[in-house]
């Protein structure tokens, strides 16, 4: 295991530890997390392809190893999880459902309660929301095992005890952030949407230190 600094000013307050940091998202919240002055670690597999996120402690691990968990949840306030998977049109996908798993036994070991957990529309009673190619085509013919660990994914962070927040973005994009965004939980005569990256990555640190969310789903939309 190995650590190493990237350099960045850094304060005392909040401590947050982020996983998939080197993802579309999860390089956003990193950068923005930087930028509001929060402690930032990321566990990453790679230091070299996570050598720009600037101003992060960077630990290289898995992030389905609980020890590698537990070394870098030392000192941490909060945890944000953007994991993602690549699609897999035949095999079973684990890898989201299997690092939740073992990061909710490392952070009850190191007593951090705050988990933030991006999955996605078409997790849980979202499923079916997500307009007409979305539900019938991309999501059936291509992300069907992708969500199928999504929902033990969630089903994990639902049952850990822990003070949690599950984060369902809209389809992605990489277009500026609005100003405004909607959160729902009632999905009736919802269907479709799509979201900013850099929206998801604001409003997922906003609940690090909110408690509007906890033991809550709210999908995040324009």
């Amino acid at each position: 295991m190995q650590r190493t600094e990237t350099g960045g000013s850094r304060t005392e307050q909040p401590r947050i530890l982020v996983l998939g940091a080197t993802g579309g998202t999860g390089r956003l919240i990193v950068s923005q997390a930087v930028a509001r002055g929060y402690d930032v670690t990321a566990l990453v597999r790679s230091a070299e392809k996570a050598s720009d996120l600037t101003g992060a402690t960077l630990i290289v691990g898995d992030a389905r190893d609980e020890n590698a968990l537990r070394q870098a949840l030392k000192g941490r306030d909060a945890v944000v999880s953007a994991l993602g998977t690549p699609v897999s049109l035949f095999r079973e996908v684990t890898l989201l459902s299997s690092a939740t798993r073992a990061l909710v036994s490392a952070m009850k070991a190191e007593h951090v309660s705050r988990l933030v957990c991006i999955t996605g529309i078409g997790a849980g009673d979202s499923a079916g929301h997500g307009g007409f190619l979305f539900d019938t085509v991309i999501f059936p013919l291509v992300l069907r095992k992708v969500y199928a660990d999504k929902n033990r994914q969630e089903a994990i962070v639902r049952d850990s005890g822990l003070d949690w927040v599950l984060v369902r973005p809209s389809v992605l994009n990489n277009k500026p952030g609005r100003d405004t965004i909607r959160t729902l939980t009632d999905l009736s005569g919802f269907s479709g949407g799509t979201i900013a990256r850099a929206n998801v990555a604001s409003f997922v640190l906003d609940q690090v230190r909110d408690d509007t969310w906890v033991h809550r789903s709210p999908l995040i939309t324009w």
